[in-house]
C-alpha cells in the first residue's frame, strides 16, 4: 500500500493508521490473495477536478475508488487507487458530530470496499456494503457509521 499526501499533513492520519484500516477492510472482506493499492489525500480543487471528470459531478466528495483495469492476461495484485479529499472528511465529521479520526477509517474502509468489487446503488447492496463496513469498524472499535 502506498499513500500519497498533495496537502500539508497536519491533522491528517499516518499511513500506518490508513494500513490498518485497508487490512482490516482486506480480512472482513475475506480477501485473502496478496494486495496492492494507493491512496492519495487531495484538496478541494483537486477533489472536486476528478469527481467532475470521473462522475461528472461537480463538488469534491469524501472518497473515489478507482479499481484497476489491467490488460488481459496480467496478474497483479493491484485493485486499484482511492483518492480521500482532505477538507470533506474534516468538514463531515464536523457537521454529522463524529471523531475525525474514526470519519477518515471509516472512508478507507469504505473506499477498499469498493476496490473489492462492492457497491451501494442498489438497495440490497448497499445493505450488504453498509452491514459489511460496520462489522469491520466495530472491530476497529469505531461506532456505527450510519447509526
Amino acid at each position: 500500500m502506498h499513500v500519497g499526501y498533495a496537502v500539508p499533513r497536519v491533522g491528517i492520519p499516518a499511513s500506518i493508521s490508513f494500513r490498518r484500516w485497508v487490512e482490516a477492510a482486506l480480512h472482513g472482506a475475506k480477501r485473502r490473495k496478496a494486495t496492492e493499492l494507493s491512496i492519495r489525500i487531495v484538496g478541494a480543487a483537486e477533489g472536486r477536478a476528478l469527481n467532475r471528470d470521473y462522475r461528472g459531478k461537480d463538488y469534491a466528495t469524501n472518497v473515489l475508488s478507482f479499481e484497476a483495469e489491467l490488460p488481459p492476461g496480467v496478474k497483479l495484485p493491484l485493485i486499484g487507487d482511492m483518492v480521500i479529499c482532505a477538507p470533506v472528511v474534516a468538514r463531515e465529521a464536523a457537521e454529522q458530530g463524529k471523531r475525525v479520526r474514526d470519519h477518515w477509517a471509516h472512508l478507507t474502509v469504505h473506499g477498499t470496499l469498493h476496490l473489492l468489487g462492492y457497491d451501494h446503488v442498489v438497495e440490497a447492496e448497499a445493505e450488504t456494503m453498509e452491514a459489511l463496513e460496520t462489522r469491520i469498524l466495530a472491530g476497529l472499535g469505531i461506532a456505527d457509521p450510519y447509526a
